[in-house]
């Protein structure tokens, strides 16, 4: 490929890695960040000899470049990705770059609103048990572009984020999986949820009668969208309340069992036996199979797999029982949808600590199992009008807080013995932390120290 400009922005894991692969392949590369880049991620800039900037852009740096490598967590309206679509140069994500040089490997390709994180550690688990040469991406695990540049795999298992899908043209998901479409990110899209939609069916872009599209067949919007936009590729639907005839394969729930069928090869699960529990995980697993299936692994080696699945951090994550009350970190619930499956599956009288950065969130869907099941909403965030106005009436006790340490109080002090304490925020973290995995983490350091 002929020798080109490249510009990275981002210094995260994804720009970093971007970089790297980059500089390997031959280009010319340049990494601009804003803020500041981690001491680990710099040495190995240097080791591979990439130049780079910490603590602001050098527009005519930047202006110079042939194509631009976005990192995803920097928003299409910031000023310097205005000044790039203005002067015509082409801006795309880490994925799209990355693909281009990653051989014959296959790549399973998961996005949605909820339940991606804990399909693709399922599907990655499945794969590398079953003993393929697999690398896991994207938004876990290593940075795609930094794993294409490092090493050689068969398979690469990609989250991907509606951010990541927007910056991706050319490149195609041989399995796609699309978990379910609920507004999310709306901040991002001009408030407009087609806008979103529209992003997040881009999963299938590219896709082939070779290729297989898994989602779900309970989602109106993604049911909606498939009715506007016929696709090529071989559809696996799940589902555990609607009925969808697919001569590919299908995953269907009926009481605790599922079966999941991908041609001939087909494997029954039982989810009472797994160790992952509530319906929102009986939906990731049946994607997670079909993926598996769809891969070509042995169903046997599917079901082993599914049943020692651990929960993935962060996502309903059991922290502690300590004096009858089980403290749950659900801090990668960061929008509506994702709290609406926490509270499903809430079998305890419930502490619910909510709130952060507001995305534009509608909580209507959250009243009748917070109606049903929490006697105390804390709201953690430096604004909490919203949300308290939301549940006033429907939650007997709101209590308003301002710091991670005021609202652990508050809710210690209010749960008694049998009771759950839910961190389940369904806002973003950025008013108080980095990161939902920040907040997760200091809620359960915050436990284990003070909880006696």
């Amino acid at each position: 490929m002929k020798r080109q400009r490249i510009v990275v922005l981002g210094g995260g894991i994804s720009g970093y890695g971007s970089a790297i692969l980059a500089k390997k392949v031959g280009h010319d590369v340049f990494l601009s960040d804003a803020g500041t880049i981690s001491e680990l991620y710099r040495e190995r800039l240097e080791q591979w000899g990439v130049e780079y900037e910490q603590g602001g852009h050098s527009m005519d740096k930047i202006l110079s470049a042939t194509e631009v490598i976005k990192s995803p967590g920097i928003p299409d309206k910031a000023p310097v990705v205005v000044a790039l679509r203005e002067k015509g140069i082409a801006v795309i994500s880490e994925m799209e770059f990355a693909a281009r040089y990653m051989g014959k490997a296959k790549t399973i390709c998961i996005t949605g609103s909820n339940g991606k994180t804990t399909t693709t550690s399922l599907i990655y688990k499945i794969l590398s048990d079953a003993g393929y040469n697999v690398a896991l991406g994207g938004n876990i695990g290593e940075s795609f572009a930094y794993s294409v540049a490092t090493a050689q795999y068969d398979w690469y298992v990609l989250e991907l984020s509606s951010f990541q899908l927007d910056g991706m043209f050319d490149f195609r998901a041989n399995i796609a999986v699309l978990m379910n479409i609920t507004p999310d990110h709306l901040d991002r899209y001009n408030y407009c949820f087609q806008n979103y939609i529209d992003s997040k069916m881009r999963i299938t872009r590219n896709q082939n009668s070779r290729d297989c599209f898994i989602y779900s067949a309970d989602d109106q919007i993604i049911t909606q969208e498939l009715e506007k936009h016929p696709l090529r590729s071989r559809e696996l639907p799940f589902m555990a309340r609607t009925a969808v005839a697919s001569g590919a394969g299908d995953a269907c729930l009926s009481g605790s069992l599922f079966t999941a069928r991908v041609g001939s090869s087909e494997v029954e699960i039982d989810t009472d036996k797994m160790q992952i529990k509530g319906l929102h995980n009986a939906y990731d697993a049946m994607a997670a199979a079909l993926a598996a299936l769809a891969a070509g692994v042995e169903p046997e080696k599917v079901a082993q797999s599914i049943y020692s699945f651990s929960p993935v951090e962060h996502r309903l994550e059991p922290v502690a029982e300590i004096d009858g009350v089980l403290y749950i970190n659900d801090s990668k619930a960061t929008n509506v949808d994702s709290v609406w499956y926490a509270l499903e599956s809430m079998t305890r009288p419930t502490v619910w600590i909510a709130g952060g950065t507001d995305k534009g969130n509608d909580y209507t869907p959250l009243v009748k199992f917070a109606k049903e099941k929490v006697h105390t909403l804390i709201c953690m965030g430096l604004d909490n009008n919203k949300l308290q106005t939301s549940f006033e009436g429907i939650v007997p006790n709101i209590i308003s807080t301002d710091s991670l340490d005021s609202a652990m109080r508050a809710a210690v002090s209010a749960a008694k013995s049998g009771d759950a304490v839910l961190l389940s925020p369904a806002c973003a973290s950025f008013d108080l932390f980095k990161n939902y995995c920040q907040r997760g983490e200091l809620f359960k350091e915050w436990v284990n120290q003070n909880v006696k």
